[in-house]
């Protein structure tokens, strides 16, 4: 999950489609083109810990509407788990989002199903 995530900072593919992100994580497998798993889906609390591990940029929150100073600023974990469970990741915007960064994934090598 690591090399994934951070493929995806490094390539940009993420940026701007945070909701799109938390979609594909929660609610999707995701493969390399060899087929190997990357995830079969993660928890909200699995999501949050990589996002804090890889210091993802905690003021993407705008993205969801959210405003990052009513988020627990002390834990990073805690800050994204509440991101995510305001984020409404399986809303039908989510899902679109998430197929959004599905086909750019795809380009990129990966299968998201």
């Amino acid at each position: 999950m690591r090399e994934f995530l951070e493929d995806l900072m490094q390539r940009g593919l993420a940026q701007g489609n945070l909701l799109g992100l938390l979609n594909v994580l929660i609610g999707r497998r995701i493969a390399r083109a060899d087929g190997s798993t990357i995830s079969a889906g993660l928890t909200w609390r699995e999501t949050a810990g990589w996002l804090k591990k890889l210091r993802w940029d905690k003021d993407a929150v705008v993205e969801l509407g959210l405003d990052p100073a009513q988020l627990p600023i002390r834990d990073r974990e805690r800050y994204w788990y509440s991101a995510i469970g305001q984020a409404h990741v399986d809303s039908p915007q989510a899902v679109e989002a998430g197929d959004k960064l599905a086909a750019a994934l795809r380009a990129a090598g990966y299968v998201v199903k």
